[in-house]
């Protein structure tokens, strides 16, 4: 061994013994995932699962949102979905559930990739996927960068740059160590976790700790999938927060209350993640709107609309409450939900007006007050006042795209927006 070799050994010793004290001594959050991230709200890019036709103005009360599934997940809807929630005010991070999944365009709109490991499924699941996903973006997805930005570099330097590349972004990525404890959930079936992997408290206690310290995993999530863990799941929760000094413990699994989200956190979970219950209020949306396009005009005044929406829907037990009701923030959910039900309401019926009347609209946002989509008047002042100019935006493309896709209006193609992704499809327009 020549004494440089000596000396880069010795710091990387020092270097890796740095970032230790750093994660375990010094009184530093080093941890990439923010400490005050407390509520995640997971958007599923499968085709079946919808978005809210206002889909900013619930997700700016979430921390973040993450963009991932376990069925019919692919490169395209993947892209699709980040084309919607990017350029929300909101972080939104990656969770792919297959190395293909992650392409170019999601890494320029992920502020985080999340990459997971499930501690109790096969070894596919821990690390079969981190190998396949490693060759693609070695062999595949940096090489076609590099060829489209610096074609002028000789082969001996890019494949220099492509090994530095592979190694940064994988570095650069977090990595997320499950628990699975639903054997009949699509996560489990993707992990070949059965009834016989399931773990006790101390069991999964041990191998957050191991994916803390041997794995340094950032997240630690104990997912339920859909079901409910209940005084289980508040178990394990409490056994494994004592072990970890460093990284964030996650919950996830049927959360669709007040109650169970904050059953949820006094336990030790420092956030939970929220799945099924935003996807149902898209559901729920569609079909209100529906009824309210038999019943109601665009000219209807808003206190008429929300008066409607009472009558037609128990706002107290519907989706869009039990949705915010998992944000502990939000401190009366069934009142924010009517605002943006009735909001959604006149929205669609103000589309379908323009529609009709064959409008003829244009991109530019500065244009408002000739193509008769003013956000204040569409969506009611006060839930457009809650709109961040961003999120207004974002709002006000969406809602262009789909009438556009409707009445083939020029000026929009630029746009850029996946509108059937939407549980109110132009279609119904």
């Amino acid at each position: 061994m020549t004494s440089f070799d000596g000396v880069a050994r010795r710091l990387g010793r020092v270097g890796r013994g740095v970032t230790l004290a750093a994660r375990t001594v010094v009184p530093v959050d080093t941890n990439p995932v923010p400490a005050d991230w407390t509520h995640v709200t997971k958007v599923d890019p499968e085709d079946a699962k919808k978005i809210p036709l206002l889909y900013p103005l619930y997700l700016r009360h979430t921390s973040a949102v993450s963009v991932g599934g376990s069925a019919d997940v692919t490169a395209r809807n993947t892209e699709e979905t980040f084309a919607l929630l990017g350029p929300a005010s909101v972080p939104v991070f990656h969770e792919p559930s297959g190395p293909r999944h992650v392409t170019l365009r999601t890494r320029e709109q992920a502020d985080l990739l999340a990459i997971p490991e499930v501690l109790n499924g096969d070894s596919e699941a821990l690390v079969g996927q981190l190998g396949e996903a490693t060759e693609y973006v070695r062999e595949e997805m940096v090489p076609d960068l590099l060829a489209d930005r610096t074609p002028w570099l000789p082969d001996f330097a890019a494949d220099a740059l492509a090994d530095f590349a592979t190694s940064w972004l994988l570095a650069d990525a977090i990595f997320e160590a499950y628990v699975i404890q639903n054997p009949d959930s699509a996560a489990a079936r993707e992990a070949n976790v059965t009834e016989t992997d399931l773990l006790t408290p101390r069991e999964s206690k041990q191998r957050a700790m191991a994916a803390e310290r041997h794995l340094e995993s950032e997240l630690v999530y104990l997912e339920y999938s859909g079901t409910y863990g209940g005084d289980d799941a508040a178990e394990a929760l409490a056994t494994i927060s004592e072990g970890l000094t460093w990284s964030r413990l996650w919950y996830g699994g049927g959360i669709d209350s007040r109650e169970r989200a904050t059953a949820m956190l006094d336990a030790g979970a420092d956030a939970i993640v929220v799945g099924d219950a935003f996807h149902r209020v898209a559901d729920e949306e569609a079909e209100l709107c529906e009824r309210a396009a038999e019943e109601l005009d665009p000219a209807t005044p808003s206190s008429a609309v929300r008066e409607w929406v009472d009558e037609n829907l128990a706002v107290a037990d519907s989706h869009a409450a039990a949705y915010l009701a998992t944000i502990p923030s939000v401190p009366h959910p069934e009142r924010v939900a009517e605002r943006y039900l009735t909001a959604t309401v006149r929205t669609w019926l103000r589309l379908r007006e323009l529609v009709a009347d064959g409008a003829s609209v244009r991109a530019s946002s500065t244009e408002r007050s000739e193509n008769g989509l003013d956000l204040g008047r569409t969506l009611g002042e006060d839930a457009s006042d809650e709109l961040g100019s961003a999120d207004a935006e974002l709002v006000r493309r969406c809602l262009l795209a789909l009438v556009a896709d409707r009445s083939d209006a020029d000026g929009v193609s630029s746009l850029d927006v996946p509108t059937d992704h939407f549980a109110l499809s132009p279609s119904s327009l």
